[in-house]
C-alpha cells in the first residue's frame, strides 16, 4: 500500500512540475493561438509533450545526434506518424531569456517559406524547451562547400550561386515579409541547409531577434560567429537587418576570393 501510495505522490509531483515548466516557458500563448486557429486547422504547429520527443530520438540516444552548436543539440527523431524531424534541445537559458521565448516562437513558426527551416512544434513541459523541425536530408552548405561535394565546375559554380541566391530571398523574406521582421544575427555556411535537391533552407535562430518595436528594446550580449559579424553591432550591441547582410557579404565575398570558387 505504502508503494503505490508514494508512486502517486511521485507521478504528481511530476504533472505539477511539468505544468510549472510549461507556464514558466510561456505555454499559454501557443496553446490559446492553437485554439483560435483550430477552425483553420491549427497552421500544422504542435506542443509536444516530452514523451513524444523521448520516443523520437529512442530517449535521446547519442546515435541520433544529427548535430551540436553553440545554442544546443540537435537530434534525429521519428514521430508516430512516421515523419522525420529534426528535434534542437537547446542549452539553459536565463530568466531574461525564456521571457520571450514563447512569442518569438510563435513568430517562426507563421514563417512560411520555402528556403526557411519549418518550425513544426515544440515541448515546453521541461526546464527548457525544445523546439521540432522539419528534416532537411542534404546536411550543410559548409559541408557541401568543404567536404568534396561541390567541385570546381561550372555546373557546382551555378548551384552555389543559386543557393546564395535562395539564401538571400529567405533572408529578405524575415527582414521584410514576416508579421515582425525577424533577426537572424550567425548568417554563415553552417547554418544553412541543404535539401535532396539542394534547394536552400536558412535555419538555426538561436542567435535571432524579432526587430525591436521600440529604440528602447537593444541586445545586451553580442552573439554569432567571430569574424563575419557586423563592427556596428560590435559597438552599439544593437542587432539590424544590416548586421544579417553584413554577415552575409562578408561571407560571399571572402568565399569568391578562394581559388576554389566556393560562394558562401
Amino acid at each position: 500500500m505504502c508503494f503505490w501510495l508514494y508512486l502517486g505522490l511521485q507521478k504528481r509531483k511530476l504533472i505539477k512540475a511539468k505544468q510549472s515548466f510549461f507556464e514558466h516557458n510561456g505555454g499559454v500563448i501557443p496553446q490559446q493561438q492553437m485554439r483560435g486557429a483550430a477552425g483553420g486547422g491549427g497552421g500544422g504547429f504542435k506542443i509536444f509533450s516530452e514523451e513524444e520527443l523521448k520516443k523520437a530520438t529512442n530517449n535521446f540516444a547519442v546515435d541520433q545526434i544529427l548535430g551540436r552548436g553553440g545554442h544546443g543539440i540537435v537530434y534525429i527523431g521519428v514521430l508516430e506518424d512516421k515523419t522525420i524531424v529534426a528535434i534542437k534541445k537547446s542549452k539553459m537559458m536565463e530568466a531574461t531569456e525564456t521571457k520571450e521565448f514563447a512569442r518569438e516562437m510563435l513568430i517562426l513558426s507563421q514563417i512560411n517559406h520555402r528556403n526557411v527551416v519549418k518550425l513544426q512544434g515544440c515541448c515546453l513541459e521541461v526546464e527548457v524547451p525544445m523546439l521540432v523541425y522539419e528534416y532537411v536530408s542534404n546536411g550543410t552548405l559548409y559541408h557541401y562547400i568543404h567536404g568534396g561535394e561541390g567541385p570546381d565546375t561550372n555546373k557546382a559554380l551555378d548551384t552555389r550561386l543559386r543557393i546564395a541566391a535562395e539564401s538571400a530571398e529567405a533572408l529578405s523574406y524575415m527582414h521584410s515579409s514576416a508579421s515582425r521582421p525577424i533577426l537572424h544575427g550567425d548568417v554563415k555556411t553552417a547554418n544553412i541547409l541543404l535539401d535532396g535537391s539542394l534547394t536552400a533552407k536558412v535555419s538555426d535562430f538561436g542567435a535571432s531577434k524579432l526587430e525591436p518595436s521600440d529604440e528602447a528594446e537593444i541586445a545586451t550580449l553580442v552573439q554569432g560567429t567571430c569574424g563575419y559579424l557586423d563592427p556596428e553591432y560590435l559597438m552599439t550591441c544593437q542587432l539590424t537587418d544590416k548586421s544579417d547582410v553584413y554577415s552575409f557579404w562578408r561571407r560571399s565575398t571572402r568565399a569568391l576570393d578562394r581559388e576554389e570558387g566556393a560562394l558562401l
